[in-house]
């Protein structure tokens, strides 16, 4: 299967996949973002785990903190899907099958797509 997921395939695939947004926390949540963005947030039901923290993480931490099973699906996601490469590269090396949405989080905004933001924006 190819590292990447174009948007339409990953909207089709929702639910049945693991979304991992790898942003810092306050990108994640909307609360700061880039400025190109014209929306902030996750993509609904994405999880956050910060690249930051993910490459200071053990391959037992990282599997815990996921909490899938080896082969699981997953997309690996961030601003522009350079970070999320990255993350693709440990979850491949950890057994999942993890594929990197390049489009990421620069695309998604530009849509009219469902988002999720946290707290009191």
């Amino acid at each position: 299967m190819s590292a990447m997921i174009e948007l339409g395939e990953l909207i089709a695939r929702l639910g049945k996949v693991a979304v991992i947004d790898v942003r810092q926390p306050e990108e994640y949540d909307g609360s700061f973002g880039a400025p190109c963005d014209p929306r902030q947030g996750h993509i609904p039901g994405a999880v956050n785990l910060a690249i930051d923290e993910l490459v200071m993480l053990s391959d037992s931490e990282i599997r815990a903190r996921l909490g899938l099973p080896e082969g699981a699906e997953l997309v690996a996601y961030c601003h522009s899907g350079s970070r999320s490469a990255t993350a693709v590269q440990i979850f491949r090396g950890l057994g999942y099958d993890a594929r990197n949405y390049q489009g990421s989080w620069h695309e998604y905004s530009r849509t009219e797509l469902p988002l999720e933001r946290e707290g009191n924006q």
